[in-house]
């Protein structure tokens, strides 16, 4: 299960502490213009060592295109790419080779296939997301062409949280800031309790709020393969994430019909609570979701857990680690994203004549 996608698909591969990470993405419609720079500065929005905030691992992740792209054009071949790994601390982890992280992969891997990486995590590492914003990246040159724009941002760190929806801020504002908030005085709080967090070696966990627009009408399946659905499988893919819902979600569930149905007029519609999406199919309206992070698991300071053996032992963490993942994750969402909507439009030329 290391592929992603029906039409456009991502097939990824690497390690935390491997040679690299890459992939092959498959389904690449011809003749789309590949802006290199704009590849790069997705991957630079989600490399770490970007401010303070976050792991002080130093990686430039340059991105080598290997295949499917001739005079700056993709061709319709697979596009086949590689981010070398050049900065890794493998000593680091040492002293969890044979020890259980709490509440990571660890445990889980080790029980499903006998073996593990200890190095960062090896393959549940979220040095993995790499592959996501490079095939994220094509997939937004392509959406570009047909007017489909992509902006998440972070709405919430703990209990600090960006009040209203995303049509109350400016969101060009979102990388103004290490946050990526777009309300800068906000964005300072949020920092702040970050801080405050990584100086007691703990972490602490958000939301991710995010908006589609431009979509046409008649992307996603009335039954299996609702587009909302798909969104909601490619969020919880993520690491750390935790929860995912659109339109008005789980705050809507105490209000009635007659203030939640979203009404059609010659205009247009007058509301949008359903987020973009209805009977699991897009009706033009600006598709928005929200994504919840949990604060990273990996802790510097010392916990109780067991050892391979089973035996109960204590664990303290080394190496380079986020406090929160929330500002590197936003690249991450619209990703995600962006094949999801690449991929069920390229479906929905099937549909019909």
């Amino acid at each position: 299960m290391n592929s992603f996608g029906n039409i456009f698909r991502l097939t990824c591969f690497g390690e935390s502490h491997g040679a690299g990470i890459g992939g092959v993405v498959d389904g690449m419609p011809a003749g789309i213009d590949v802006d290199m720079d704009f590849i790069q500065n997705e991957l630079d929005r989600r490399r770490p060592g970007q401010s303070q905030l976050t792991t002080a691992r130093k990686e430039a992740d340059q991105v080598e295109l290997l295949s499917g792209v001739f005079e700056g054009k993709t061709t319709g071949c697979p596009i086949g790419f590689l981010v070398r790994n050049t900065n890794q601390h493998s000593q680091d982890y040492e002293n969890m080779r044979y020890v259980f992280r709490p509440s990571h992969a660890d445990y889980t891997y080790y029980n499903k296939y006998g073996v593990r990486d200890h190095r960062g995590g090896g393959r549940s590492s979220a040095r993995e997301t790499i592959s996501r914003v490079v095939a994220g990246a094509l997939a937004k040159l392509a959406l570009r062409q047909l007017g489909i724009s992509i902006q998440a941002y972070t709405q919430q760190v703990g209990h600090i949280i960006l009040p209203g929806c995303y049509k109350d801020y400016d969101l060009s504002l979102t990388e103004s800031n290490a946050v990526r908030c777009p309300d800068p005085k906000i964005a300072e709080e949020m920092a702040t309790l970050i801080t405050e967090v990584k100086g007691q070696g703990d972490t602490i966990g958000g939301v991710i709020a995010c908006v589609i627009k431009g979509c046409p009408v008649g992307l996603g399946e009335p039954v299996f393969g609702k587009l909302h659905a798909s969104l909601g499988a490619a969020m919880l893919s993520i690491n750390a994430v935790k929860g995912f819902e659109y339109g008005r979600g789980f705050e809507g569930v105490t209000e009635r019909g007659s203030q939640q149905n979203d009404i059609p007029t010659p205009s247009g519609w007058l509301t949008n609570h359903s987020g973009g999406i209805q009977g699991g199919i897009s009706n033009g309206e600006d598709i928005y979701f929200r994504v919840a992070f949990k604060p990273v698991a990996t802790l510097l300071m010392e916990q109780p857990t067991i050892d391979i053996q089973g035996q109960a032992t204590t664990l303290t963490a080394r190496g380079r680690h986020d406090p929160c993942v929330l500002p590197r994750a936003v690249p991450i969402v619209e990703s995600m994203a962006a094949m999801v909507i690449l991929d069920h439009y390229l479906l929905n030329r099937s549909s019909r004549l």
